[in-house]
């Protein structure tokens, strides 16, 4: 599975569009006062204006898998990086052979840069936005996670990630270059203290070959 466009809300276009494209260094597709739109790799990233809804989410970046301390001496220079077991800021997801980091950005979001080893996309070009690879994962909440699986899986062909256990309150699915992770209400999203919360979202993705389109409101 992978994720072509990603459509998320913000209370904050101006502040989201200077932490997306000076902080970040993605570049912006298209701006205007009611959206933004940034080139997250191969993934068209867009933010849409909202008044009155304070939406926090988690989403992830695909990184180069030969760039995560690269990427991470990059991004601390404009964040602080969360701790995952203080004081280790690396998480090590060795089921998913993968490693990642994770910060705010300005809206409260939990965003998450991640380097997937199982992957062939390494780069020999010094890392800046432009070698982010993808969104790559984007979490949903959902009041019964095995139903809202089920869903998803009926009507999307869409399968469990092999690399990561079904849960009660906690489901993963799709493939290593895309993920949809299905959280519980009111847990909390890794490593932070930040409850999930369901939030207006609009995914365009490609599985098996098809393109098909998932909306919560």
């Amino acid at each position: 599975m992978k994720i072509i466009a990603l459509e998320l809300l913000t209370a904050d276009i101006e502040g989201t569009t200077a932490f997306y494209h000076k902080k970040m260094g993605l570049a912006i597709l298209s701006t205007n006062k009611s959206s933004v739109s940034f080139a997250a790799g191969s993934t068209k990233l867009t933010f849409r204006y909202s008044k009155n809804t304070r939406a926090v989410y988690h989403f992830a970046f695909d990184i180069p898998n030969n760039k995560l301390f690269e990427a991470f001496d990059y991004m601390e220079k404009e964040v602080a990086i969360l701790d995952v077991i203080p004081p280790e800021k690396i998480a090590d997801f060795y089921n998913w052979d993968a490693k990642s980091f994770y910060f705010y950005d300005n809206n409260g979001n939990v965003v998450e840069f991640i380097a997937r080893y199982c992957l062939n996309n390494e780069s020999d070009a010094a890392f800046d936005g432009a070698s982010i690879v993808s969104v790559s994962e984007i979490g949903f909440v959902a009041k019964d996670v095995s139903v809202f699986s089920e869903e998803l899986f009926a009507k999307y062909t869409l399968s469990v990630f092999s690399k990561q256990p079904k849960l009660e309150k906690f489901v993963v699915l799709g493939t290593d270059t895309g993920l949809f992770i299905l959280s519980a209400e009111n847990r909390n999203w890794y490593p932070t203290d930040t409850k999930c919360q369901s939030f207006g979202t609009k995914v365009v993705f490609e599985n098996n070959g098809l393109i098909k389109e998932l909306e919560v409101i």
